[in-house]
C-alpha cells in the first residue's frame, strides 16, 4: 500500500473531505442512472412519491417489462447506500419485482425523476462526536 493523497472515490463513492465531516455520494452513479433509463430530458420532480397514492399488490394493471423493472429497482437500492431518502419507497417498490405493473412502474419513473432533481445528495458524516441524533419533518 501507498498513500496517495486524501481519498476522493472508493468503490463509486466519491468522498469530500470539508472540515465539518467527510461528505460520502454517487452523483455520478445517480447522472448515470437516470441517463441510462432516458428521464434526463425530462423535468425533474420535486417530491419522491405521490403522498395521495397508496403502493399496493395491483392485479388489474398491464404488465411491464419484468427485467427493465428489475434492473431499475437494482440501480436504485445500489444508490440507496448514499441516499437514505429514498431507501424505503424503493423497498417497497422492490416488494413487486416477481409482477410488476405500469401503477408500480410509474412509481419508479417517479423516484428516478426526483434523482433527477437531487443527483448532488449525500450523507456527512461529522467530526463532531456528540450522540445527538437530528431528523427534519415537513409536516405539510
Amino acid at each position: 500500500m501507498s498513500l496517495v493523497g486524501e481519498l476522493s472515490c472508493f468503490l463509486g463513492l466519491q468522498i469530500k473531505q470539508r472540515s465539518e465531516g467527510m461528505f460520502i455520494s454517487l452523483e455520478k452513479y445517480a447522472k448515470n442512472l437516470v441517463k441510462k433509463f432516458g428521464v434526463d430530458q425530462s423535468q425533474h420532480k420535486r417530491t419522491l412519491a405521490a403522498t395521495h397514492a397508496k403502493i399496493t399488490k395491483d392485479m388489474v394493471g398491464t404488465e411491464v417489462d419484468h427485467k427493465l423493472y428489475k434492473s431499475m429497482i437494482e440501480s436504485l437500492l445500489y444508490l440507496t447506500a448514499s441516499r437514505p431518502d429514498i431507501a424505503y419507497v424503493v423497498g417497497i417498490c422492490a416488494l413487486y419485482q416477481s409482477d410488476p405493473r405500469t401503477s408500480h412502474l410509474s412509481v419508479v419513473k417517479q423516484i428516478i425523476k426526483y434523482v433527477h432533481g437531487t443527483t448532488d445528495f449525500g450523507i456527512l458524516y461529522s467530526y463532531d462526536t456528540s450522540s445527538e441524533l437530528v431528523g427534519y419533518c415537513d409536516a405539510d
